[in-house]
């Protein structure tokens, strides 16, 4: 077919004749698809994006002028389709490797991370209860790890409640206070001075 015969073609479809159109899909559908398909690399997404381009060559159609020949329009329907496909699969892909990290790892991370966090905290006061008197590190122990009440912790200690009790007000002051430049190090040494 000349060039021609796609203006009578186009001027055809302007008037309500589809298969006038038919005809043009037919005659460019190959070229059309040879393009999309080298720069999108999927022959389904190629297919598509092909369907896409002679939809949109349709709806266009009264806006064609015949300033170029109608396959250089139609090939550049094709071209900015396939690029517009390209940008919404880096875009989906990027978003999809993103929703992977945060819907499947965020989840592992979070939970390695206040595990990690967990353990050195765990391995400070550890590391405080050590540095208590014996007596001290033996109630902390008992009642905040052990989970003992004070009513077991005298059948336990041969201690009395009331000496329990003043025990463990005292030994979690003493606790504390070893506890604090690890809990709040930004209170106590602030730019390096103490307060």
């Amino acid at each position: 077919m000349q060039p021609n015969t796609d203006q009578r073609l186009i001027e055809r479809t302007l008037l309500g004749d589809t298969s006038a159109f038919s005809s043009l899909v037919e005659k460019y559908q190959g070229y059309v698809f040879t393009i999309v398909l080298r720069m999108v690399k999927v022959r389904e997404e190629a297919e598509e994006v092909a369907q896409d381009t002679f939809i949109k060559a349709f709806e266009s159609l009264s806006g064609f002028r015949g300033e170029s020949k109608f396959s250089s329009w139609l090939y550049s329907i094709a071209y900015r389709k396939a690029l517009d496909r390209i940008r919404k699969n880096k875009r989906y892909k990027a978003s999809e490797l993103l929703e992977e990290i945060t819907e499947s790892d965020e989840g592992i991370f979070e939970n390695a991370l206040q595990q990690l966090e967990d353990k050195e905290r765990k391995e400070k006061i550890q590391q405080c209860i050590m540095q208590l008197p014996e007596v001290d590190a033996a109630l902390i122990t008992l009642y905040y790890f052990e989970e003992q009440s004070v009513k077991e912790m005298v059948a336990i200690t041969n201690l009395s409640e009331e000496n329990i009790k003043v025990k463990l007000y005292r030994s979690r002051k003493k606790l504390f206070t070893l506890l604090q430049d690890f809990i709040l190090p930004e209170i106590a040494n602030t730019n390096g001075e103490a307060i």
